[in-house]
């Protein structure tokens, strides 16, 4: 049976395929300066102008321009973003906690890592969980997927916690994340190596290991191989 896509748009695609694992990295309210903003606005004008190439379906093409742009907004986040909350561990820790709190229960979780100015996680609803989900909603004209049920759980539990921590109001981050679909194992395996290589790259930490808020700590913590899932260790 060919996968059943699910396709949304608001400024940013969002796609879900049941079975597939989602890739997201959402950022904080304000970590892209003007500058990266009027280049990311530049890169996507840009792209929308060129054609699809002949062998590309139209929605093949709207999600390599969105992969596209994911990796310069990446790139200008790895760099110095104005606004990097997630530097103060208290918050870095609230993020990673609730990545970790339904691990094994509404997903599995393959990957995270929690950046000074933005998060990466990968990770794959539980079927069981996501059958409850569509029952719960049964009836809603507006019914979210698992995927986007997850998101939002995530986003909002960690704005309200940091906020309440910084004593701040307003928005804590971005309104969109972005999402990737992953497509097989072996993208699933790239995927987990560039999140847990992200502190690394930045020039944070000389191993990825010495993060503290990676799952790449926990996997070597927990002896656990790249692709198995990552639980909340017993404390």
């Amino acid at each position: 049976m060919a996968d059943e896509w699910i396709f949304r748009r608001r400024n940013l695609p969002h796609v879900d395929v049941e079975g597939k694992p989602t890739f997201i990295t959402a950022c904080l309210s304000g970590s892209l300066s003007a500058a990266g903003l009027r280049k990311i606005r530049s890169y996507r004008e840009e792209l929308s102008n060129r054609s699809a190439p002949e062998d590309v379906t139209p929605e093949e093409w709207e999600l390599k321009k969105h992969k596209l742009i994911f990796k310069l907004v990446d790139s200008l986040l790895d760099g110095a973003a104005p606004v990097q909350h997630l530097k103060d561990h208290r918050l870095a820790r609230i993020v990673q906690n609730a990545f970790l709190h339904f691990a094994d229960q509404r997903y599995r979780l393959y990957a995270f890592v929690v950046m000074p100015s933005h998060h990466h996680w990968v990770f794959l609803p539980d079927e069981t969980w996501a059958s409850e989900l569509a029952v719960e909603q049964a009836g809603k004209a507006r019914r979210k997927t698992p995927r986007e049920a997850i998101s939002h759980s995530i986003q909002s539990f960690t704005a309200t916690q940091c906020n309440r921590t910084l004593c701040h109001s307003g928005a804590f981050w971005q309104t969109e994340t972005f999402d990737h679909v992953v497509r097989d194992e072996a993208e699933l395996m790239r995927i987990i190596h560039y999140i847990e290589q992200n502190p690394v790259v930045a020039g944070l930490v000389t191993n990825a290991d010495d993060y503290h808020w990676s799952s790449a700590r926990l996997r070597k913590q927990l002896d656990l191989k790249p692709g198995d899932a990552i639980t909340k260790p017993v404390e």
